[in-house]
């Protein structure tokens, strides 16, 4: 019988070391964004905190400190857990999944990969996307402050991918697959990203067996946003304006179950990792995408916590687009997998509040059972 880990991190860090100030300031140049928005007397207290009196550079540094600190605790455990295979269930921002197919859910069945991640990429299926990217110099100011040429090598999974495939469809679920990615060459950011924060330090590198599960989170702001954090069009556009939605909270919770039950039966230790942050600033319209929707982040922290499933099973769609939660259907989907396997809340679990870095950074860890 197999062992699960379950952990849950943010692949969005925010800034980078070397950043001036808060990416609220080019939230605010908006056109949509009332102007008594844009004056800081009403702004709530968290963010006049945070922004301080160097307009956030300060709080940048504290935030990567504590962001690397639970990066290096998860890295940790799952090196202590030993596992034969790694999947994250992780969002696509319109980067291999574009106009041409936008699956709900969709096993990635890669083999062996290697890519510089600072390199800009462009569009395999458009000749000219390509060429321009392989122009442009590359990502030195990332988020880690890595060297320009950094190459990262990632070990496929593809026979444990089709083994999770076939057991979801006699489940029932009707799952798309992949065996190689159809846009982008390599991973979405979300996947790559956690593997990168998982090697805060650089001195580890990412030689799991890794499976990335994508999870349509953006689902009404796929393709409207074209993975840019300005939404196109203004703030309250009509439902016929959107895309179609995203799965529903408790459908990602079903497929969850699914995976745990079909993992459980399977002969490997696998770590099974949801990655996202939670709320984001761009996507809570009621606050004019300045800051994120904290309050409800908080809610839910403790609801996870305590282990109160149907908290989170009965959030529907239209709460995920007040709030911001688009990303969070990634958590939704491990929430799932843990009930299944009989958890009663996260044995860790840290909340690292943020109002003005885009989003609060959740971190958790499920012992195996």
């Amino acid at each position: 019988m197999g062992e699960i880990l379950g952990l849950g991190m943010s692949h969005g860090l925010g800034l980078g070391p070397a950043a001036p100030e808060s990416q609220v300031y080019r939230y605010m140049s908006r056109p949509d964004v009332p102007d008594a928005w844009k004056d800081e007397k009403n702004w709530p207290e968290g963010l006049k905190k945070e922004l301080g009196e160097d307009r956030g550079k300060s709080y940048n540094a504290k935030h990567r400190e504590n962001f690397a600190r639970e990066a290096r605790k998860l890295r940790a455990r799952l090196d202590e857990f030993k596992p034969d295979l790694v999947i994250f269930w992780g969002d696509d921002q319109y980067e291999n999944f574009k106009e041409d197919i936008i699956p709900a859910f969709c096993v990635q069945a890669y083999p062996d990969t290697e890519l510089q991640p600072y390199h800009h990429r462009g569009d395999r299926l458009d000749p000219a996307s390509a060429e321009a990217a392989a122009a442009r110099p590359p990502i030195a100011n990332n988020t880690k402050g890595e060297p320009a040429d950094k190459v990262y090598r990632i070990r496929g999974a593809q026979e444990p991918a089709k083994f999770l495939a076939r057991g979801l469809i006699k489940q029932k679920v009707d799952i798309a697959y992949s065996y190689a990615p159809l846009h982008l060459e390599g991973f979405a950011h979300a996947f790559l990203n956690s593997m990168m924060f998982l090697d805060w330090d650089g001195d580890k590198g990412w030689d799991y067996p890794t499976l990335t599960f994508q999870v349509n989170c953006y689902g009404a702001r796929v393709l409207i946003n074209k993975g840019l954090s300005y939404p196109v069009g203004t703030i309250g556009m009509g439902e016929d304006e959107l895309d179609p939605d995203g799965p529903t909270p408790e459908r990602c919770m079903e497929v969850g179950a699914a995976c745990a039950r079909i993992l459980k039966a399977s002969p490997w230790r696998v770590a099974v990792i949801a990655t996202s942050s939670w709320s984001h600033a761009f996507l809570v319209p009621k606050n004019y995408f300045l800051y994120p929707d904290v309050e409800s982040d908080w809610k839910m922290f403790e609801a996870l916590k305590a282990g109160d499933y149907d908290t989170w099973r009965k959030v529907t769609n239209t709460e995920v687009l007040d709030r911001g939660w688009q990303e969070l259907r990634n958590w939704f989907t491990l929430q799932g997998a843990m009930q299944e396997l009989g958890h009663k809340g996260p044995d860790y679990a840290n909340f690292i509040e943020s109002y003005s870095h885009n989003s609060n950074k959740i971190f958790a860890i499920w012992e195996p059972r």
